[in-house]
């Protein structure tokens, strides 16, 4: 059985970030659509499945240079949201062992280590110094 689904799955496109997204949000729609009771609820079902049907199409495509294409200018498009992101889940990373300042007069954040008392820092960027606690 694994051979057959492997042999079908050659020279197919399959997943990638744009799919995984369309899938979430058709399956979202379809929750919503659920929960809610009226007019607005049957278009956001249909609306869901759409989705769904669509992202599996993306997955079975044999058209790769599209569907890569398509991929790329996804995230091109969402490029700002997903570094945003990445930054604070790495400055809630570094929490532990270090303290993140901002610069007072240029807004450059700027990072101190943990346990060395009260310390003068100085801005790489402007030159500003200024005392923090560590």
């Amino acid at each position: 059985m694994k051979e057959k689904l492997i042999r079908f799955m050659q020279g197919r496109y399959g997943v990638d970030q744009l799919s995984k997204f369309i899938l979430i949000l058709g399956l979202v729609a379809v929750v919503v659509s659920a929960v809610f009771d009226d007019a607005l609820s049957l278009s956001m079902y249909i609306l869901g499945w759409l989705l769904v049907i669509y992202c599996y199409f993306r997955v079975f495509s044999r058209n790769i240079p599209k569907r890569y294409a398509e991929n790329q200018a996804f995230l091109a498009k969402t490029y700002k949201i997903r570094a945003f992101f990445q930054r604070q889940k790495s400055i809630w990373q570094q929490r532990k062992t270090h303290h993140i300042y901002t610069c007072p007069s240029c807004r450059q954040k700027i990072r101190i280590p943990k346990g060395k008392g009260r310390i003068e820092v100085r801005c790489p960027k402007c030159g500003t110094t200024f005392i923090k606690n560590s």
